[in-house]
């Protein structure tokens, strides 16, 4: 009895700390908007994930800010895929996130929202409050911003996305889908 109350009170407090690891908005900036018709498209599809609350938009940089609700779990690749099945392509996606003290360092994974965080180019630092992340990954920006940051690791995830790519030991992973981002 004492055991599953032990185990009970454990399974309580991971579920609160996973809760409060959150995204809180992204803002996602549309590579090929030509017109207000485009925006308009791109708009109506991500109003369309279950994760977004409410979008605000800035034509003049055809950036889409999008808030996100809370204690609901965020797929940045359906993020990619809306915008991609309005025509487009992501040119930026910086994500803001609120941190509780968490550790990052260059070429490390982290566990957050239930997603793996690869950081690179940053250095050894402890996120506390909400904080900005750019993610890097191929086809969430630009050829040339992805090639230059695959000179700043040594680790084949850069590559695939895909932790089973990834040598680094004693990594649990939150799935196989690895975001590498920068800060």
């Amino acid at each position: 009895m004492i055991m599953k109350t032990i185990l009970l009170a454990i399974a309580l407090i991971g579920a609160q700390l996973t809760a409060s690891a959150q995204y809180k908005k992204a803002a996602l900036q549309a590579a090929g908007l030509t017109c207000a018709m485009c925006s308009n498209a791109t708009q109506k599809a991500l109003k369309t994930l279950p994760f977004v609350d409410k979008i605000d938009t800035d034509l003049n940089t055809t950036t889409f800010i999008l808030h996100f609700k809370p204690n609901v779990p965020v797929n940045l690749d359906q993020i990619k895929q809306k915008v991609e099945g309005a025509g487009f392509s992501v040119a930026t996606l910086k994500v803001t996130a609120d941190f509780d003290q968490v550790k990052v360092e260059n070429d490390k994974h982290i566990v957050f929202g239930g997603q793996t965080l690869h950081f690179v180019n940053v250095k050894p630092q402890t996120l506390q409050g909400e904080k900005e992340v750019t993610v890097i990954d191929k086809d969430f920006v630009s050829a040339k911003t992805y090639k230059k940051y695959s000179t700043q690791t040594k680790m084949a995830c850069y590559a695939t996305g895909t932790m089973a790519d990834c040598c680094q030991p004693g990594t649990k992973p939150a799935g196989k889908r690895v975001y590498h981002v920068t800060i």
